[in-house]
């Protein structure tokens, strides 16, 4: 440790330390622009002087290390003479039109002027003036003349998102922040740009001249796409959603958030959101009170197990559902005798499961930024997880390892994945447990033991497995179409198998919100119940779906559509106009923002959130319409007020973390290497995750988005 003088104060900080970074351990603000404390040090704005003595001129708080005794001022007359100037020089070009920008109000130029500005400038030239670009449909890049070069944007992109999208051209006064070659901005973690930026220079293009920041409440939720659970403030207008920002979690998400937990907003206020209760009269949609509606499905159930049993009626339920809404639709199925409800939409297999089987990321969030070793399987691990990419990318950067088994079509380049890949084992998504076998007999030879399966030490097995034999931090990390797999068990043996034998942990990135709180409440079925495969292949006469639409969510795709038609009643609770080609009811449920609820990530980390705006129209909390639903079929155990009380009735849930005993990645014994030519998992596209996502559209017309849509036209032109 260095002991330092600061502002009078004796500040001890770590050797290799900045002025910066004693300054914020002591609770002193130094001004800065250029500084962030998540990306490198370039000491390019030089707001941050300050006097240190004994030195002949102020100095950069951000980039000069602290020595043992330095004594540093940093409100003295000479720290404070040193920052005006600054200022001054930035004011010279920059235009001062703060009461149209879209900034204004949360710039942090703004903030500091009135401080360190003067009451007049003595530059009487013509400022400069730079070209707006256009770099796509989240970013607004219309008043580069703002841009104060600080470089936190080319800095993020770098070293946070993995892909330089931005950068310097020219120099001195003609120097401008810009894409290459006119190119747009893709990373799936652009949004972040939009709040590292000081000034008005990058602004949110969806959000742009719709609001000022202090007509809008601040209120705390939790993403409902991917599984890190990143936590968010929403803003509100008038009841309206109307940004999305980080709310900074070090265990979680940092302070950044993927751009579709940020855009997808959009979809709140769109057009198709389904406002009032609706059934199908004679082929035509028909709106209708909720008592009627709801009436209509309790009869209709009812005729339905009196004629068919209960174990013709299921459940489809999405795991972007909330705890809540899930337990009470598992208790809902069993309560009328059937167990047919299942999360799994896109599984291929459906391995037996018991109550102690909860699949989880195997490791916390925040270990995967410390990682020495890692093998990813089976994902597109930059599109399927941005967060958990960008944490893996921290470790490379210390030195980290990252190999991968994967499809040509997903791992071609390192560029793939926006990080280098050390070793990397190329195979069909039908040849992964072997290329596992593979590795595993590279391990067992390097040990002297016995291998769990046949394979064949190739050299690429090899590789991966001496690397996964070295280091001491290490986790095996099996991706959304691993999960999806037809030989999902035995990837997963496999992988418990070489991590027993290497000491990395072994878990499930895991695909959604709520996948681990699906499991953790039961909607899967027990030995009797049909699983989502059996229950999307025609063999129920009803079908209630959760927050999900069957064409898009599941392995079945198109085909759902015709099972589906097949039953005699479909009830759909969804918050848009959603499955109506074959549904016979459409109850409007409530979003992530619109109901409280429970969301528990990878990690097992339980997270509760708020309702920020009244639900729309007549859009109601699922958990509510769930509830009236039991009561009307006259179920006992349904008498809840809350969705509190609903959540006491989860065990394992009661506290912040799920206990250890019930996170469990254990496999069957059994291991099989072939599977069905030709299998491939059913994966949703980063922007085809969820309803959501789909209806946001300005994601929509992102580059992935739209590489996306060519895919599927051309899977559609070749199955015609």
């Amino acid at each position: 440790m260095v002991e330092i003088e600061l502002d009078g104060q004796k500040v001890e900080v770590l050797e290799g330390s900045t002025v910066m970074h004693a300054a914020e351990k002591a609770g002193t603000y130094i001004p800065h622009f250029c500084y962030h404390k998540k990306l490198s040090i370039v000491a390019n704005c030089r707001m941050c002087l300050v006097d240190i003595e004994k030195a002949p001129k102020p100095m950069p708080a951000c980039a000069t290390p602290v020595t043992q005794g330095m004594i540093v001022h940093t409100k003295n007359d000479k720290a404070i003479k040193a920052q005006k100037g600054v200022m001054e020089f930035l004011l010279i070009n920059h235009p001062l039109d703060c009461p149209i920008c879209d900034q204004g109000g949360e710039c942090q130029l703004q903030d500091l002027a009135v401080g360190y500005g003067g009451s007049e400038s003595r530059y009487e030239e013509e400022k400069r003036v730079v070209f707006h670009k256009d770099v796509g449909p989240l970013i607004s890049m219309e008043e580069m003349s703002r841009c104060i070069h600080c470089t936190r944007c080319v800095r993020f992109g770098q070293e946070v998102a993995g892909v330089m999208e931005l950068g310097m051209s020219h120099r001195g006064e003609h120097a401008e922040i810009e894409t290459f070659v006119g190119m747009s901005v893709d990373s799936e973690l652009s949004g972040n740009m939009i709040d590292l930026c000081p000034v008005g220079a990058l602004t949110s293009k969806p959000f742009r001249y719709s609001a000022r920041t202090w007509e809008l409440s601040r209120r705390k939720s939790v993403s409902p796409h991917d599984s890190t659970g990143a936590n968010l403030i929403v803003q509100v207008k008038n009841n309206k959603v109307m940004r999305v920002v980080p709310l900074e979690n070090e265990d979680v998400n940092e302070c950044w958030i993927a751009d579709r937990d940020r855009f997808s907003y959009e979809a709140l206020n769109s057009d198709e959101r389904l406002l009032s209760p609706m059934l199908k009269q004679g082929g035509e949609w028909k709106t209708v009170d909720w008592q009627t509606a709801l009436e209509y499905v309790a009869n209709g159930l009812k005729q339905i197990k009196a004629d068919h049993g209960a174990d013709s009626i299921g459940t489809l339920a999405s795991p972007h559902s909330t705890l809540e809404e899930l337990y009470l639709a598992a208790s809902l199925m069993r309560g009328l005798g059937s167990d047919n409800i299942d999360y799994r939409l896109r599984n291929a297999e459906f391995s037996p499961t018991t109550s102690t089987q909860v699949r989880w990321l195997g490791t916390s969030i925040a270990s995967l930024s410390q990682l020495q070793r890692v093998l990813v399987v089976g994902s597109n691990l930059r599109k399927d997880h941005p967060l958990f990419a960008q944490r893996i990318r921290q470790s490379i950067r210390k030195g980290c390892a990252l190999n991968a088994i994967n499809s040509v079509a997903e791992l071609a380049s390192t560029g793939a994945w926006a990080m280098p890949v050390a070793n990397a084992l190329l195979a069909a998504p039908d040849a992964w447990a072997q290329a596992l076998a593979d590795v595993a007999a590279a391990i067992a030879a390097e040990k002297g033991v016995s291998a769990p399966a046949s394979g064949q030490a190739t050299d690429a097995a090899k590789a991966i497995a001496k690397s996964l034999l070295g280091g001491e931090r290490k986790a095996i990390l099996l991706g959304n179409a691993a999960a999806h797999h037809a030989n999902a068990s035995s990837l997963l043996a496999l992988a418990n198998w070489i991590g027993a034998q290497t000491g990395a942990t072994v878990g499930y990135l895991t695909e959604a919100a709520n996948t681990v709180g699906a499991q953790l409440v039961g909607a899967l079925p027990n030995d009797k119940g049909l699983n989502a495969g059996q229950m999307l292949d025609g063999k129920l006469k009803a079908v209630i779906l959760l927050n999900n639409e069957p064409e898009f969510d599941s392995a079945a795709g198109a085909k759902a559509r015709a099972a589906l038609n097949a039953a005699q009643m479909i009830v759909t609770l969804s918050p848009f106009k959603a499955n109506m080609s074959f549904s016979d009811v459409l109850l409007p449920i409530a979003p992530f923002t619109e109901t409280p609820g429970t969301f528990v990530n990878a990690e097992g980390r339980v997270q509760g959130f708020h309702a920020v705006v009244k639900p729309l129209g007549d859009t109601r909390p699922a958990w509510k319409v769930l509830r009236v639903l039991a009561n009307l079929l006259g179920l006992p155990g349904f008498e809840f007020e809350s969705s509190q009380d609903v959540l006491k009735q989860i065990p394992g849930v009661d506290s912040a973390q799920v206990p250890a005993d019930k996170l469990n990645n254990a496999s069957e014994a059994n291991i099989t290497l072939t599977v069905s030519a030709g299998s491939t998992p059913a994966v949703a596209s980063i922007y085809q995750l969820d309803g959501l996502v789909r209806r946001a559209t300005s994601l929509q017309l992102t580059a992935d988005a739209r590489h996306a849509a060519s895919l599927d036209a051309n899977v559609e032109g070749v199955a015609a």
